[in-house]
């Protein structure tokens, strides 16, 4: 290791580079953008092709299969899915989480175009967006106001939208609550019939006149010149001057049979902030823009335009992530000061003032180098990074401690701290390089885990990387320098001198304090090995049963008390808008009656909201609403949000005809429901039969379970226009007369599109009848003109009432029904599905069914199976750079035999603390503790061969005591130093140093509490174990050869007895 004279000699150059890291640390800790959740892409492109007043059969038949087929050709698609409801069809193309995005989106559109192809010609243009987590709102801005004109607002509303899109950080502001804008031609049957211009007539004047003719060029043979036929409407003029009809009196224009107006679409959905009507803003951000500044950002743009807005306008902001993601990142920070601290006391009083300093500035060094590597690689800086900095905290140092506790010995024995460095890399470098690189081959696996949980996972085992590779660096490379430049050893006094020589050449057993009675524990257990060993075995196997008996089982993510909360609101019946709104409202005031409200956005309509960056929840038919409340700050209340969230469950359970469902924030992967049961079939009336039947099974005998819905087709009434084709004939009329007569008494007949100077976007004109003779009612009394004058529908048309079917769900060309529900606080999802699986396989379901568990059971199945591959191919790691340093595979496994006491100490940690086993957080923990505890066994052997190859003459014994007594010391370190650090978060606490705040129970310790007491149990438990048992399972391979030996003398004496 001749390198570190180089560098103490050069220990100039050393400090130089030191501090270029530090500058440069923190100039990227500086740059990094800050986020509350990572930014993971969801590899989800969404289509949406509109098209008006098509039924659900049809959307499904005539938009979604043609589009599903050419979908299924894309290269790395792993589910598509489809909706089909009233006026549009909604398709989900889910592909591979490591797929190409850019090249997906490519693929999407040209299948789009090629499917375009075999749809009506008379769809709109569909809508192609690929979902981000960055496109979940980070702020919601909403105007309202009493009184105010519904097109001050919209006016205002379009102007800050083009402000705030202005900003270079904002990706979008999606404008809510608004209606369309339109130019609406409202027909004077009288008129009309004056004139005798019929409907079709009417429309087909107005389509011919409004026409782009691509006219073309002429060549003169002087020159080309193009001819241009202006044909549009560009105009409200154009418009009013469309003609009808030549009569012997002059020209029918459009304007003298029509009243043309400027105004807005007809209500479908009303958005409401605060319990008041508004049009909201939602802002997202772009991908790695600092969340922080980006909100500070559109507030400043908001106060600017809102002084010059009327005195009657009210803008508030609803949703601000800001202040959330602000707490949430300094708690964990003030945690991180607060493990820090705990760490460097022990180290401290441990080795002394200047040794624990030497080994107090691995810590900045190594957070430093992770914030230039997690800016390189273009991360975020959130709570997942933070989390893998505090669990790197007690790592981190345990190769300075290594390197500086065998210096400080060193130097106590006389050498100078030049010398003592040298020697203390020399004789440390392998270990410590093999402590750290089990370590990293451990959390190695976690940074290849697939899927969206990979991508939210990932940031965690990339940031320790970066942190121990930090830490390494520093360890064999700066701190010797420093060392060098500044050590003196602490132990100066007789005593201590006597106590390190008693250490390295006298009987360890004959120590007073902790190492002498260790040192005497582990000379029984050396001469007692097989007892050890077997009482070792008998231990873990009777934990394991404990557990199996005791466990609380298992959960896919862990749960925290929320700040955000959200309603669902179903009803079911042909509710019109205003009716959908009084129900929304009374929801509203219910909520507000609770109280510890800070904010509340209410949307009405199907296209709910979503609590959740990936939005895993989904409506269903009859959802009318949605709800999104920012509860107040938690230090103000007296409640907890899971408190609150039970309380709005008793204000909303009496509503008569209403089902609201409040929905749970959901923190980490979205899921959705906790369980999910999915029927695939084709037949949609046995689907929707076995639907109702699950359903009903599990509201009547399954307990534990709230929210229980499904998505079968609400039942609902739609008017069916039968068309006597025949009778029709006769008059002189047909499908397309009656069709048109009938749009004109609803939505109206779109005729074309124009753009005015003040609106951005094409304003739609349309042609309806008066409001007065629009309704049910009138669809008996509708007369059409024919060649025969006015002749009354129903003379040839047949009106009657059918089953609505609201919408058609496919998953992979195939028809789909959901049953969902969640669990009560305290049921664990895993058991109700395992209860459910039992019954459905005796329910005697249909058999053209297939039925599979969605959801959080889908995720968990699957990051269990991953996380166990990650164990296994991280033991093989372990196993092959062991093996490599020691070259002896009993060695080897020995050291690995860390990894199974650390586990069974996990599961002990879940029995007595009564947590659930989460797939994730504490599957995480095992992988990760499996890494860490190692290191132990890696320091021990290694001194274990090195006492052995200097004095063979020893005595196994006395060399495995003495083993055990010298790295007593730099072991309970290492351990301590580690779990120290994650004791308050394992105990559910934050203990924020920086804010001078404890918290019991709080968002961000209950967070973590899985992962925490998973790392601080195992590694407890193990510590304690592997202490005593390898240094016994070191005199196994000896007392084996003992017996033998004896085996074979008893033999031979037996021998030559029976020859004498």
């Amino acid at each position: 290791m001749n390198y570190i004279k180089v560098a103490i000699d050069r220990s100039r150059t050393t400090l130089n580079i030191l501090v270029v890291v530090l500058l440069a640390g923190i100039i990227a800790y500086n740059n990094i953008p800050l986020e509350a959740n990572p930014d993971v892409s969801v590899p989800v492109v969404m289509i949406m092709i509109p098209h008006e007043g098509i039924s659900p059969e049809d959307a499904e038949r005539l938009l979604a299969k043609p589009m599903e087929i050419e979908l299924r050709s894309i290269d790395g698609v792993d589910e598509i899915s489809s909706h089909s409801g009233e006026g549009v069809a909604r398709l989900s193309v889910e592909f591979d989480y490591d797929s190409d995005l850019d090249q997906a989106l490519v693929d999407v559109r040209e299948a789009v175009d090629k499917a375009k192809a075999k749809m009506p010609s008379t769809i709109e243009e569909p809508i192609i967006q690929e979902v981000v987590a960055a496109e979940f709102p980070i702020i919601t801005v909403s105007l309202g106001g009493d009184g105010v004109p519904e097109r001050v607002l919209y006016d205002h509303a379009m102007a800050l939208r083009d402000e705030l899109e202005g900003i270079p950080d904002v990706l979008t502001a999606r404008l809510q609550g608004h209606r369309e804008e339109l130019l609406e031609a409202v027909i004077n049957p009288a008129q009309l019939e004056q004139y005798g211009i019929t409907n079709v007539e009417l429309i087909r004047a107005v389509s011919n006149n409004n026409r782009l003719i691509a006219a073309g060029a002429l060549d003169t043979g002087r020159g080309s010149f193009s001819v241009k036929v202006p044909g549009l409407i560009e105009s409200r003029r154009d418009v009013l001057n469309l003609p009808l009809k030549a009569t012997d009196d002059g020209v029918v224009t459009l304007s003298d049979v029509t009243r043309i107006r400027r105004t807005f679409k007809d209500v479908v959905n009303h958005t409401r902030a605060n319990g008041a009507p508004a049009i909201s803003l939602e802002i997202s951000k772009r991908h790695g823009s600092n969340l922080i500044q980006v909100v500070d950002s559109v507030k400043a743009v908001v106060e600017r335009e809102k002084a010059s807005y009327p005195a009657a306008v009210e803008v508030s902001y609803i949703a601000d992530q800001a202040p959330d993601t602000l707490d949430q990142i300094n708690t964990l920070q003030g945690n991180i000061s607060t493990a820090m601290f705990l760490v460097l006391t022990v180290v401290v009083a441990a080795v002394g003032l200047r040794s624990g300093m030497l080994v107090a500035i691995a810590v900045p060094v190594s957070f430093l180098f992770a914030f230039i590597v997690i800016n390189a690689l273009g991360y975020t800086y959130n709570f997942m990074v933070m989390f893998g900095m505090l669990l790197g905290l007690g790592m981190l140092i345990d190769g300075a401690i290594v390197v500086v506790e065998f210096a400080d010995r060193k130097m106590a024995e006389g050498k100078t701290s030049r010398e003592a460095y040298i020697y203390s890399i020399k004789r440390m470098f392998w270990p410590v390089v093999a402590s750290t690189g089990t370590t990293l081959a451990a959390f190695l696996p976690l940074m290849f885990w697939p899927g969206v949980s990979g991508g939210f996972m990932r940031y965690l085992p990339v940031t320790v990387f970066a942190v121990l590779l930090g830490s390494l660096a520093y360890a064999l490379v700066f701190a010797p320098v420093l060392g060098a430049l500044f050590g003196k050893s602490s132990a100066e006094d007789e005593k201590t001198i006597l106590y390190l020589n008693t250490l390295e050449h006298g009987d360890a057993t004959t120590l007073g304090g902790i190492t002498g009675a260790y040192a005497r524990l582990l000379h029984f257990a050396v001469q007692h090995p097989f007892a050890i060993v077997a009482l070792t075995v008998a231990v873990l196997y009777g934990i394991i049963l404990l557990y199996l008996e005791q466990g609380r089982g298992m959960e896919f993510f862990t749960s925290v008390d929320p700040q955000f909360s959200g309603v669902t609101i179903n009803a079911r019946g042909n509710f019109s808008a205003e009716e959908t709104r009084d129900i929304v409202v009374d929801v509203e005031q219910r909520i507000f009656g609770v109280g510890h409200v800070k904010s509340m956005y209410t949307r009405t309509g199907q296209r709910g909201l979503s609590f959740s960056p990936g939005g895993g929840g989904g409506s269903t038919g009859d959802t009318i609403g949605n709800l999104f409340i920012e509860l107040t700050d938690r230090r103000d209340r007296d409640l907890n949000g899971v408190e609150i969230q039970e309380l709005h469950r008793q204000q909303l359970r009496d509503i008569p005809g209403v089902r609201a469902e409040v929905v749970k924030q959901e923190m980490g992967p979205p899921v959705g429901k906790e369980v999910q049961i999915q029927l695939t079939g084709d037949d949609l009336a046995v689907l929707i039969s076995e639907a109702r039947r699950i359903r009903h099974y599990l509201e009547e005998n399954v307990e534990g379970l709230f929210a229980i819905d499904d998505t079968t087709p609400v039942p609902g009434i739609e008017w069916q226009i039968s068309v006597d084709r025949a009778r029709a004939a006769m008059f002189g009329a047909d499908i397309t007369t009656v069709g048109t007569a009938v749009q004109l008494l609803t939505n109206g007949v779109m005729i074309g599109q124009y753009r005015p100077d003040d609106a951005e976007e094409e304003v739609d004109i349309r042609i309806r009848y008066p409001k007065d003779e629009r309704g049910i009612h009138q669809l008996d009394q509708l007369r059409i003109n024919t060649l025969q004058g006015l002749i009354p529908i129903s003379s040839f048309v047949k009106r009657e009432p059918k089953p609505q079917v609201t919408s058609i769900n496919r998953v992979d060309a195939r028809r789909v029904m959901l049953v969902r529900a969640n669990t009560a606080e305290g049921v664990l999802a895993d058991d109700k599905v395992k209860e459910i699986s039992q019954w459905l396989e005796s329910a005697d379901l249909d058999p053209s069914l297939t039925v599979q568990f969605r959801g959080s059971n889908e995720e968990q199945a699957e990051s269990m199976a991953f996380i166990t591959q990650a164990f296994v191919l991280a033991l093989l790691l372990m196993g092959i750079l062991l093996v490599t340093q020691f070259n002896s595979f009993y060695q080897a496994l020995l050291i690995l035999s860390a990894v199974i006491m650390s586990t069974v100490g996990v599961l002990l940690g879940l029995v007595i603390l009564d947590h659930t086993f989460s797939a994730i957080m504490t599957g995480v923990g095992v992988v990760a503790l499996a890494g860490i505890i190692v290191n132990n066994n890696i320091v021990l052997i290694d001194t274990f061969n090195y006492l052995r190859r200097e004095h063979p003459d020893w005595d196994l014994t006395d060399v495995i005591v003495r083993t055990g007594a010298q790295r007593l010391r730099p072991v309970f370190l290492t351990t301590f130093t580690t779990g120290f650090g994650l004791l308050p978060m394992a105990s559910g606490v934050s203990v924020d140093l920086l804010a001078r705040e404890v918290e019991i129970g709080g968002p961000i310790a209950s967070f973590w509490v899985q992962l925490a007491s998973a790392i601080v149990s195992g590694l407890t438990f193990a510590t304690v174990l592997t202490l005593i048992v390898t240094p016994a399972m070191l005199m196994l391979p000896q007392s084996f050869a003992g017996i033998g030996r004896r085996l074979g003398a008893l033999f031979k004496l037996r021998k030559t007895a029976l020859d004498g």
